[in-house]
């Protein structure tokens, strides 16, 4: 039972966030909304702000020192993506290194409608599969059954 209560303070201590001795409320807000602006690198679906990573947990701390240093927030993500690439912001800037992140998924769809058209139109058209070996009714082989018209 003992060593049930402390792997639960454990457990509870190694998920906090550690506060931090902001000058304001003013500053802290910015730290807020700038830490939201940033992607966790290890969580990649997370921002800084929400994740419980070691790295986002560093990279809190770095931003919050560049915030006592004086830097502006364009200096501190021009810091963050000089070191990690684009990938670190939630919105990345369009330049063609990222096209594929801003136009990847709408390709991928218009690729997937595309295959799904011309398999739709395929099967309307009768393109199946005919087998040559067997004759048709009243026909040679080959030449696949004759169209009634009748799809069932």
């Amino acid at each position: 039972m003992v060593l049930l209560i402390f792997a639960g303070h454990a457990f509870a201590a190694s998920g906090a966030i550690e506060p931090l001795p902001f000058k304001d409320h003013a500053q802290e807000v910015r730290f807020q909304n700038l830490t939201k602006q940033l992607r966790c690198m290890v969580c990649q679906n997370e921002n800084l702000a929400d994740s419980n990573a070691d790295l986002a947990r560093d990279l809190r701390l770095e931003v919050f020192q560049l915030m006592q240093q004086g830097k502006s927030d364009a200096e501190i993500k021009q810091y963050l993506v000089d070191r990690y690439s684009d990938f670190v912001l939630y919105d990345p800037p369009l330049k063609p290194g990222t096209w594929l992140l801003w136009f990847g998924p709408l390709a991928i769809l218009l690729a997937g409608g595309a295959v799904v058209t011309v398999a739709v139109r395929r099967r309307n058209r009768g393109d199946g599969a005919i087998d040559d070996d067997k004759p048709a009714e009243g026909g040679q082989a080959g030449t696949g059954p004759a169209d009634t018209g009748d799809d069932w």
